[in-house]
């Protein structure tokens, strides 16, 4: 029987509605027609023929660039181009993979695209749309690694600008990674009995795909560490602990999509947002372990000991945490427990909530004209209210930034607290809910104010309340600049 009783999100929806469906067609050796001898029309028989295949065009006159490309000696050796100098008719179309035009006018785009689907040949008329069954898209070529990008023809240039970006980030080498893979995939698979010792191997291998010091893999090199994974892998487990963030999907770490990547199991809060999610592993399974103050939640231990039975079942287990997990986190009992069981655990920080706070604000929690340190207390006890063994005197200093986590409903009273131990009711304070999220809200005054500002912010979602001089830094830096850095 499992251990959590919480309702789990064992169905999620694994894709979001697509515009067209991305398809990576073999046209090695295949009949490909290309009507038209524009440029336009020279691109995609030289696209094709990368693929291996064998272009017939069909054209009474050629662009200079398309005389130029069957003069070339093409890259793929199964690959052909055969111009046939004249219009292309009806019949030409019978046996053919793709079928692509440029079109003058509609009414051919209409002759063709007809004809194309009467003979059931997939068929793209040139910046037609309308007569398109499939389109191209904006292509990363490090064959065998592909990507493409589309935009279901809406914004071009924006798939240009994306394709830019993915070109930097995918290193040259990539290539004869990828057929280094191709080379050694059945031997791997062979050496490695388990489907768990080979997806190790493939992922150390991916790792160091993008490490610039590993560049001089052999075959023998790889093979060999093949085989130190068959005698040394375990059957059990692992945990990685996983800062989820505040929420924008855009401030996970590289490291911690690469683990959401190779999980098979989540055990995700309830804070954790459905962007985050989506960057998991569209196999592995979820399953809601969140704990709210005030609702129903998942007892620690019950946490625990569903990371340890998943993890002796051989699974890779990422437990999921908003923030960062070390910061009221529970992180140090899980990480106690799992040492106990001798269960291998490995952490990831996250940005933590305090962090993101102070960006949206544009504020520094240290100005060194403000406050010298920071503190980040949590807003309530484990019966609900004010903790008992916070040093109240020294939270109530004047020259530190103090943010309290899960303040909502305790706000009052350590407004009453702080006041009390000698911090003036006019110390800036900001109230701020759903940091960094499209739902975020934020209140801004002082100490004496906060009871009203968690009124008007509310209690329901996750709640920032920082304290200090420093919140009102960048408001007197704008008011007091020099008129010549305000104009720029």
């Amino acid at each position: 029987m499992d251990v959590l009783q919480q309702p789990r999100n064992d169905n999620p929806a694994r894709m979001e509605p697509l515009a067209k469906l991305p398809v990576f067609w073999a046209l090695e050796g295949k009949r490909c027609v290309v009507a038209g001898g524009s440029d336009a029309c020279a691109w995609k028989a030289e696209l094709l023929a990368a693929c291996g295949a064998h272009v017939e065009i069909y054209a009474e006159t050629l662009s200079g660039s398309f005389k130029a490309l069957l003069a070339r000696n093409l890259e793929h050796a199964a690959a052909r181009l055969i111009h046939h100098p004249g219009h292309w008719q009806m019949d030409d179309l019978a046996g053919a993979a793709i079928a692509i035009a440029d079109c003058n006018d509609e009414i051919e785009a209409r002759r063709f695209f007809d004809a194309a689907c009467a003979r059931g040949v997939p068929v793209n008329v040139i910046d037609k749309p309308d007569f398109c069954q499939f389109q191209f898209g904006s292509i990363v070529n490090r064959s065998p690694v592909v990507v493409a990008i589309s935009t279901d023809g809406a914004a071009p240039i924006l798939a240009q600008t994306i394709r830019r970006k993915i070109e930097t980030l995918l290193p040259r080498t990539l290539k004869s990674w990828a057929g280094l893979a191709q080379s050694i995939r059945g031997r791997v698979n062979g050496l490695l009995e388990t489907a768990s010792a080979r997806r190790l191997f493939w992922e150390k291998f991916a790792d160091m795909a993008f490490d610039s010091s590993a560049v001089n893999q052999t075959e023998a090199q790889l093979l060999l560490a093949a085989r130190g994974l068959k005698s040394t892998t375990s059957t059990t487990g692992r945990v990685t602990l996983v800062g989820a963030g505040p929420g924008d999907a855009e401030l996970l770490t590289l490291k911690a999509v690469r683990a959401l990547q190779a999980a098979d199991v989540i055990l995700f809060d309830d804070l954790v947002s459905a962007e985050v999610l989506e960057l998991a592993r569209r196999e592995a399974k979820r399953m809601l372990v969140g704990k709210r103050g005030g609702r129903t939640s998942c007892r620690q231990e019950d946490i625990n000991a569903m990371m340890v039975k998943l993890a002796k079942a051989g699974k890779r287990v990422v437990r999921l945490k908003a923030g960062d997990p070390m910061i009221f986190g529970r992180a140090g009992e899980e990480i106690a427990h799992l040492d106990c069981e001798n269960i291998p655990v490995d952490v990831i920080p996250g940005i933590t909530a305090a962090s993101a706070m102070a960006s949206r604000l544009g504020i520094s929690l240290t100005h060194r004209e403000h406050a010298q340190s920071v503190r980040f207390i949590t807003g309530h006890s484990r019966h609900g209210g004010l903790p008992m063994d916070v040093d109240w005197t020294t939270a109530a200093d004047p020259h530190t930034t103090t943010v309290f986590y899960m303040g909502g409903r305790t706000a009052p009273l350590i407004a009453d607290r702080l006041i009390a131990e000698g911090l003036s009711p006019e110390t800036p304070a900001v109230i701020m809910s759903d940091v960094s999220r499209t739902t975020q809200r934020q209140w801004h005054g002082n100490l004496a104010g906060l009871a009203e500002g968690i009124s008007e912010i509310g209690t329901e979602n996750p709640v920032l309340i920082a304290v200090g001089d420093v919140l009102a830094a960048r408001q007197h830096a704008v008011h007091t600049a020099p008129l010549s850095a305000a104009a720029s």
